[in-house]
């Protein structure tokens, strides 16, 4: 349905655009990809314990996944004619506002191929519910798709087969989300050559997700705000070790299970920011992704220039709790006399959550050992990629 000023200008049947116009329809040859087979062999009691945290988050954060890309990205306009609104106080998705009113709009891209690459189906729905997490934690309500869906040759079984499974797995999500693909493309035959064997990319297929901003008063951004304010994990505590940056980088196994995913509780930690956010108690949030709670809480705090002072769950291994990838959690932070009023909404929607410490000055503790100041690891993420670039 097209809309101009209101009014109802055209009406199309989607239907008669796709298959009902006669669109064609390939029914090609697909095989599952016998590497999926090492995933099986994944141990989990096989992966040592680290001595000490901190060597490791440094090693994380250099990471090429996680490192800043600002300076490749700070090169270009970042006001985009005066309409964007978070070049200062970030949040998880970009912010446009529309002039003449008092909305915006949320817009975010998200995809991480490893996840796709050990299960298409799932690994497409991590992206969508990546995206819309993006969103939400920005204030926004998410709208709709596009995509950029990147795979090697559809003409080698094994691939063609990443792609219907990821196909499948994007149009759950969306399903669920309600939030309808309006256009995107396709890009075949991404792939090189290594000692005479042709190799394709991860499959990857990105997602341009758009979210609406009803009221820029709810506009939600990732900084901490203030030494005392308390900081919230929302969602699920990780239960056993998939597939994560920590695993791939300090541990050299790029198979194992893909990260805990489940459109359910998701939906319930957008439910959960929306009624928090509609009693303005929330300071910061900031979802939890490549590198788990570490980075996201790092990433927070180097935003502001504000430390913070954590301590991990007893009876659960710490390099686990800090460093998974488990989907469908949040790192929320506000003040001290909102708690009560945080618990109470969070137990009436059934959405677990742990009070994981407490934003500091300009120092990080985790547990008992001392990461030092954020200005000293804000340095590092910011210059790192340049150094190896240049």
């Amino acid at each position: 349905e097209f809309y101009q000023h209101g009014s109802l200008v055209a009406q199309v049947p989607a239907w008669d655009l796709v298959l009902g116009g006669g669109a064609p329809v390939y029914h090609r040859k697909t095989k599952k990809p016998d590497y999926l087979s090492k995933i099986e062999s994944f141990y989990q009691r096989h992966i040592s314990n680290p001595d000490r945290l901190k060597p490791v988050c440094l090693q994380l954060l250099q990471s090429p996944n996680i490192a800043s890309k600002r300076w490749i990205y700070e090169q270009y306009d970042g006001t985009v004619r005066t309409n964007s609104i978070h070049t200062v106080q970030k949040s998880d998705a970009a912010i446009t506002r529309i002039k003449n009113t008092n909305k915006a709009l949320c817009l975010t891209t998200d995809c991480n191929s490893a996840y796709v690459y050990l299960d298409p189906n799932i690994g497409a729905q991590i992206a969508v519910a990546e995206a819309a997490r993006n969103i939400v934690c920005s204030g926004g309500r998410p709208v709709a798709i596009t995509n950029c869906l990147n795979f090697g040759n559809p003409y080698n079984p094994e691939v063609y087969w990443q792609f219907t499974e990821a196909i499948k797995g994007m149009g759950t999500a969306c399903r669920f989300f309600d939030t309808p693909v309006t256009g995107g493309n396709v890009s075949f035959y991404n792939q090189t050559v290594l000692d005479d064997k042709i190799i394709p990319v991860y499959p990857t297929p990105t997602i341009g997700m758009m979210g609406i901003l009803d009221d820029l008063s709810n506009k939600i951004t990732l900084d901490f705000k203030q030494a005392g304010d308390v900081i919230f994990v929302l969602g699920r505590v990780p239960d056993a070790f998939s597939y994560s940056e920590y695993l791939s980088i300090f541990h050299q196994i790029t198979h194992a299970p893909v990260p805990y995913l489940n459109l359910s509780e998701e939906k319930k930690i957008h439910e959960a920011i929306y009624s928090l956010q509609s009693l303005h108690i929330i300071q910061s949030a900031h979802d939890i992704s490549e590198g788990g709670v570490f980075i996201a809480l790092l990433e927070s705090a180097m935003q502001g220039g504000l430390g913070f002072k954590i301590r991990t769950p007893k009876g659960l291994r710490s390099d686990l709790f800090l460093f998974s990838e488990d989907q469908g959690r949040v790192i929320i932070s506000v003040k001290n006399q909102d708690v009560d009023t945080l618990i109470q909404q969070l137990d009436q929607l059934s959405v677990s959550y742990l009070k994981l410490g407490q934003v500091s000055n300009q120092t990080m503790q985790v547990n008992d050992e001392d990461f030092g100041i954020v200005a000293d690891w804000q340095a590092l993420d910011h210059h790192y990629l340049s150094n190896i670039l240049d």
